[in-house]
C-alpha cells in the first residue's frame, strides 16, 4: 500500500498536501508493465524532459458503496488520445489497455481513493526540435491526494487575482491538447497570485476576456443563470461538462459566452471546476467581494450533487463511475 510522506504541513496553503513523490512506495504502470515505484525511471536525455512535448491526464478514483471507482475514466482516456493525436504522438497502446492500467494502479496500490496520472512522453531515442524517430512511452501512476485545494475552501471559497500572464492563443499552441508544456503558463500565473497573497489565478485571453484558472474552468452565476467562457482557448474540462449535466437536471440554464473581467466582479456567485479542484467557490476577485463573499446557493447545490455523484450517491450519474474491480 502506498504510504504518504507529507512535507511542510504548516505550509499547505490552498494547493493540498505537499509530499515527496519520489519516496512513496507501491507500483507504477510503465510501458505495459507494473514496475516497483522506486524503479520507475527514465533517462535524463528523455526528449519530453527537455522540450515539454507530452500529454497527460488528471483522473480521480473515489470510494463508493461498490468499492473504489474511477470518475469518468473513458472520457479522460478519450481526451488523452485526442491530445496525442493533436501533437502527432503515436500511441503504442489502445484505450482499453490504458483503462485497464488505470484500474490496475489503484488496485495494486491498495487505494480506496486516489489521484491518477497517465502521461505519454517521447523517449531518449533522439534529441532536437525535429522530434522524429522517437518512441512514445506511457506511464500511469496513482497516489493518495486528499484535496488539491484546502478542504475549508469548499465552504468559504477562495481569493483570486487576475494574472498578468495571458492565456494561450489558438495559433500559439494547441489549446485542446492537455500538453505538458502548456502548463508553464499556469505555473507562472499561480506563483504570481500566491506571492501576492491570493489562492488562485484567473487568466484572460489575448483579447482581454476571461479564459480560465491556472488549472480549472470558471463559472459565474447571475440571476440563477450560469455563464462560462466559450472553449476557444480553454481546455475542454470533464468536470465542466459534468456541471453542465447536473445544472440541466436542476433546471438551470448554462450559457457559453465571452466574459469580461468586470462581469466577474458583479456576479452573484463564481466557482472553479476541475478534476483535482472539483468544485471550489470563489469569494473574492482582485479585492472585490463576489456576491455575499461566501459560497452561494447555486454553487452549493452543484458542489453537493457533484461530490455525492463521484462517490456513488447520485444513481442518475452511475454511468460516470468505473469500478476498479470488475
Amino acid at each position: 500500500r502506498i504510504r504518504s510522506l507529507y512535507l511542510n504541513d504548516q505550509d499547505r496553503r490552498c494547493k493540498g498536501i505537499h509530499m515527496d513523490l519520489s519516496k512513496l512506495s507501491g507500483h507504477i504502470w510503465l510501458d505495459g508493465e507494473m514496475v516497483p515505484w522506486q524503479e520507475a525511471r527514465v533517462h535524463v536525455l528523455t526528449h519530453t524532459f527537455h522540450y515539454g512535448l507530452g500529454v497527460f491526464e488528471g483522473v480521480r478514483a473515489y470510494q463508493t458503496p461498490d468499492g473504489p471507482c474511477i470518475f469518468r475514466l473513458e472520457d479522460h482516456t478519450d481526451r488523452l488520445f485526442r491530445s496525442a493525436h493533436i501533437l502527432r504522438m503515436d500511441m503504442p497502446f489502445d484505450k482499453e489497455t490504458l483503462n485497464a492500467a488505470q484500474r490496475a494502479v489503484v488496485r495494486e496500490n491498495g487505494l480506496d481513493e486516489a489521484y491518477i496520472r497517465p502521461m505519454c512522453f517521447l523517449g531518449s531515442e533522439g534529441m532536437g526540435l525535429r522530434a522524429d524517430n522517437l518512441k512514445t512511452h506511457v506511464m500511469v501512476a496513482s497516489w493518495p491526494w486528499p484535496s488539491y485545494m484546502d478542504p475549508e475552501a469548499r465552504d468559504r471559497g477562495i481569493r483570486v487575482a487576475t494574472s498578468s500572464y495571458t492565456r494561450h492563443h489558438v495559433n500559439i499552441t494547441m489549446c485542446k491538447a492537455k500538453a505538458n508544456g502548456n502548463y508553464i503558463n499556469s505555473i507562472l500565473a499561480l506563483r504570481e497570485a500566491m506571492d501576492a497573497g491570493f489562492e488562485e489565478a484567473l487568466l484572460l485571453d489575448n483579447e482581454g476576456y476571461v479564459a480560465e484558472g491556472s488549472g480549472e474552468n470558471v463559472f459565474l452565476v447571475r440571476d440563477n443563470v450560469l455563464y462560462t467562457p466559450e472553449l476557444t482557448s480553454c481546455l475542454e474540462g470533464i468536470t465542466r461538462d459534468s456541471i453542465f449535466r447536473i445544472a440541466a437536471d436542476q433546471g438551470l440554464t448554462v450559457k457559453e459566452k465571452r466574459i469580461t473581467r468586470d462581469e466577474v466582479y458583479v456576479a452573484d456567485e463564481a466557482f472553479f471546476t476541475g478534476t483535482a479542484a472539483e468544485v471550489v467557490p470563489i469569494r473574492e476577485v482582485d479585492h472585490r467581494r463576489i456576491g455575499s463573499g461566501t459560497r452561494g446557493p447555486v454553487t452549493e447545490t452543484l458542489q453537493r450533487i457533484y461530490l455525492e455523484s463521484v462517490r456513488g450517491g447520485q444513481p442518475q450519474y452511475a454511468d460516470w463511475l468505473a469500478p476498479v474491480v470488475n
